[in-house]
């Protein structure tokens, strides 16, 4: 609790600092999200400048607060919303926080240091809004690292801003959600150092960032469109569904002690994605792609498996769906289309691969790389 609160003479020897991010959630057409942490209480602002090679500092620059049903917000984890952004267009930012020392209500405050990101020893950070106009797309998807960084470092080494749009990572990206420090030790702080700061990141929860005591804070941390783990966007000729496939075994099982509610929560996804199929954005899209951590084409015969077959798979049929991406199975898979359940192909992505995807007016390619950077397979969509 922050009220009547002064922070101890221990805590104030430690330097106020930016601790994690900062990095780009929610990126759509008009809007952007940027988060970021810091080792005690801030308000926290973000400032947006224009494309330019001319100083940040040449002038004022527009501010967007972190606030919350009116109220600027006081606390360590911070979450820019910016809206009325133009598509398809490249924006500089600065983040910056401002410690909250003393906090009593608003008429009782006491701030302390002011920090930033650095924008006059280096570069400012920039990012780029999405656009369905675009006839270029190349994104990267990553799964099922459980917290192996060299291995994020070697499958993502040439994700960069102007090159790749977006990256995707399709779950178990730990192995549980302990505390806020397993997945910024386990992969954000090397993809915030890598690219995450400048190219977007879409997540799709895998069943083990479900588990821990902290993974009821995850949506905290990946803010998205909806305001759900499961959510669309929509970039270039390409409408991405991203599914939020829960854990893997029955509600009831014991290693949930009681707590799991994840059939409910797969029916309610399947009544939101009736309304998705119907919308003017997926309907006008050439290609439509699903995200979902757990394939329903595994060969075990689990119950998080036969979820996602029963609930999922008789919406997405008959929709138009060009491709689905998995993870979950730790190997490689690809199922063809079957008029039975799926009419179209699924691909699992290995635990130790990655998928490089590009989209130009030509078709859409899928290749498949190991940690060698060698191309295993390749797949085109047309």
């Amino acid at each position: 609790m922050l009220s009547g609160l002064v922070l101890p003479f221990a805590a104030l020897a430690q330097d106020f600092k930016i601790t994690h991010g900062p990095y780009l959630q929610a990126v759509g057409e008009n809007e952007a999200a940027i988060v970021w942490t810091t080792n005690r209480d801030a308000v926290s602002w973000v400032e947006l400048a224009p494309a330019g090679d001319d100083s940040f500092y040449s002038q004022a620059r527009p501010a967007y607060y972190q606030a919350k049903d009116g109220n600027r917000a006081v606390g360590k984890l911070h979450k820019v919303k910016i809206s009325g952004l133009a598509k398809g267009t490249e924006y500089r930012y600065r983040c910056f926080a401002k410690e909250v020392t003393l906090y009593e209500g608003q008429s009782s405050v006491l701030y302390g240091k002011s920090i930033a990101t650095d924008v006059y020893g280096k570069k400012p950070l920039r990012f780029k809004t999405l656009d369905k106009a675009k006839e270029n797309i190349s994104f990267t998807v990553v799964n099922d690292i459980h917290s192996r960084v060299p291995d994020l470092q070697v499958l993502c080494k040439d994700v960069a801003y102007g090159k790749t749009d977006f990256v995707i990572f399709n779950g178990d990206m730990v192995s549980a959600m302990n505390d806020e420090a397993s997945f910024f030790a386990g992969f954000m702080d090397n993809a915030v150092g890598m690219f995450a700061s400048e190219v977007p990141v879409f997540y799709a929860r895998g069943n083990h960032e479900t588990r821990g005591k902290f993974n009821a804070q995850l949506s905290s941390y990946f803010p998205t469109s909806t305001g759900k783990l499961y959510y669309t966007f929509r970039q270039g000729s390409a409408f991405f569904v991203v599914l939020d496939s829960g854990e893997d075994k029955p509600d009831t099982d014991i290693a949930y002690s009681g707590l799991a509610q994840f059939d409910a929560y797969r029916t309610e996804q399947q009544e939101w994605l009736k309304g998705v199929l119907q919308s003017k954005d997926f309907l006008s899209a050439k290609y439509r792609i699903v995200i979902v951590h757990i394939p329903p084409v595994a060969s075990d015969d689990w119950h998080g498996t036969n979820e996602v077959r029963d609930k999922f798979l008789p919406v997405l049929k008959n929709a138009g769906i060009t491709l689905m991406l998995c993870g979950h199975t730790h190997q490689y898979g690809y199922a063809e289309p079957d008029m039975q359940q799926h009419d179209f192909p699924v691909l699992i992505n290995a635990s130790n691969t990655a998928l490089d995807v590009s989209i130009t007016p030509d078709g859409m390619v899928v290749k498949n790389k190991d940690l060698e950077n060698k191309e295993l397979r390749s797949f085109t969509f047309h």
